[in-house]
């Protein structure tokens, strides 16, 4: 028997990277996912691939009744929903004083707004069943500061808010609440197709893990906090960042990686 065997879950982002990562896990471990994502496309074609234990829909995170209308298609095809991955994100660089408030805005209204409406959508039916996992994906920008992420920083700092508001609010009743912190991850949105490797290696020289991140290996997190392996955890939050967050080396003092 699969970890989520039986388990519903709603991933949105879920046409690519870490989304599709999750979406293709959480399958093999005998989920049922509804891949979530503007991506059309993408997101049928996994759907195809993957058959009747998924179903696409076409959501804008920023949109309450686009979530309403996705959390009935869960309803009505699989019975119910289990598991909500807030996977879908979106990062537009900018320095406070030069980021147009119109781009600030949008970055919120995906990465946060759209979290916000999610927990909304299922929170009705996973409280009236006392059961579910809500999982959503910060990053370690919510974690620390960097430069030029006004608008992804403000909004992954929020979802880690939210989720403890939420772990507060819903863990009494049978919903757990978590968040997610991932580092650099080979994906799409961390442009690993553009930046010069010379740049990657100057940023991971620096963490213990001295290389880019998998999209398998934050899959691998959600579906543990998806799984009754992660009866206890709520309010937590998990850094998978390959130890970015733990510290940077000093090369002058001891310890330091040749």
């Amino acid at each position: 028997m699969g970890r989520i065997e039986g388990k519903t879950a709603i991933v949105t982002g879920g046409a690519r990277g870490m989304g599709e990562a999750t979406v293709r896990r959480f399958v093999a471990e005998g989920g049922r996912v509804v891949i979530a994502d503007v991506l059309d496309a993408e997101g049928r074609a996994l759907a195809d691939e993957l058959g009747a234990a998924t179903q696409f829909v076409h959501l804008d995170v920023s949109d309450a009744d686009a979530w309403k209308a996705c959390v009935a298609q869960a309803v009505e095809r699989f019975g119910g929903v289990d598991v909500l991955v807030n996977n879908a994100g979106i990062c537009l660089v900018g320095t406070i004083v030069d980021l147009d408030p119109a781009t600030f805005q949008k970055v919120l209204a995906v990465n946060l707004t759209g979290a916000f409406l999610g927990m909304q959508a299922v929170a009705p039916q996973m409280l009236a069943r006392g059961k579910g996992s809500i999982i959503n994906i910060s990053s370690t920008e919510g974690l620390h500061g960097t430069n030029g992420m006004a608008a992804y920083g403000s909004s992954k700092w929020g979802l880690r808010g939210l989720t403890k508001v939420a772990a507060m609010e819903f863990g009494p009743r049978g919903v757990r609440v978590n968040s997610i912190h991932p580092g650099a991850v080979d994906t799409p949105m961390a442009g690993t197709d553009v930046v010069p490797a010379e740049v990657w290696e100057r940023v991971f020289r620096r963490q213990p893990i001295q290389r880019i991140g998998r999209p398998e290996e934050v899959a691998n997190v959600s579906l543990f906090l998806a799984s009754d392996e992660s009866t206890y955890l709520c309010g937590a939050e998990i850094a998978v960042d390959g130890g970015m967050t733990a510290g940077g080396f000093l090369e002058l003092a001891p310890g330091a990686p040749a």
